[in-house]
């Protein structure tokens, strides 16, 4: 059994870059043995399976947030929902709606997520998949499994929770709106919802 015990030092510098809970901290640096990207796995996994036990309370509190780009050429509109009016205030989940209505503005998603893809729109996308597989030569015997994984791409290229986070890109593990929304989330302590958006393009 090790003798590491985490240093108060370590368990603030831990709880500063993930925002979990002091005892938290603590308990995932013991685990590790002092092993900080491992104690940081360790609390996500953690945030998100209590993330994943919260996912039925009901989320009816929130804020409406906007946002204006480029001289008035983009605009968001954005609604989020958490449970309760003392989240919905804090500065933490004012600023997780702000960073998403930024990235709206940037990736131009046209739903929240793939489920609200209607089924007309899939399979024209499936018939323009299945045209290309036949131009390209695509043997017959594969070209369902290219059209699918082609239509699943684009998908997650439209659907807001699927896309990777603007700010993350030029990161080696970027992260998905999903996992940004799980994160805010597990620090909140609460359900949270991006419930609706509308994005504005000038003339389009």
């Amino acid at each position: 059994m090790s003798d590491y015990s985490p240093s108060a030092k370590d368990v603030m510098a831990l709880r500063a870059e993930t925002g979990a809970g002091m005892m938290d901290c603590k308990a995932a640096l013991l685990e590790t043995a002092g092993d900080a990207e491992k104690a940081k796995d360790l609390l996500r996994a953690k945030g998100a399976a209590d993330v994943a036990k919260r996912g039925g309370r009901e989320a009816r509190e929130g804020i409406i947030d906007s946002y204006i780009h480029a001289g008035g050429r983009i605009g968001v509109l954005i609604e989020v929902n958490c449970e309760t009016d003392f989240v919905a205030r804090s500065d933490d989940f004012k600023a997780f709606v702000h960073d998403v209505a930024l990235h709206i503005a940037a990736m131009n998603p046209l739903h929240v997520s793939s489920d609200e893809v209607s089924d007309e729109y899939k399979e024209r996308e499936r018939n323009v998949y299945l045209e290309q597989a036949k131009e390209q030569g695509v043997d017959e015997k594969f070209r369902e499994k290219a059209v699918e994984g082609k239509l699943m791409k684009h998908l997650k290229e439209i659907a807001l929770m699927d896309q990777e986070f603007f700010r993350d890109q030029a990161e080696k593990k970027a992260r998905t709106i999903e996992e940004l929304r799980v994160e805010a989330a597990a620090r909140l302590g609460e359900n949270l919802t991006i419930r609706r958006f509308i994005r504005y393009e000038l003339g389009g």
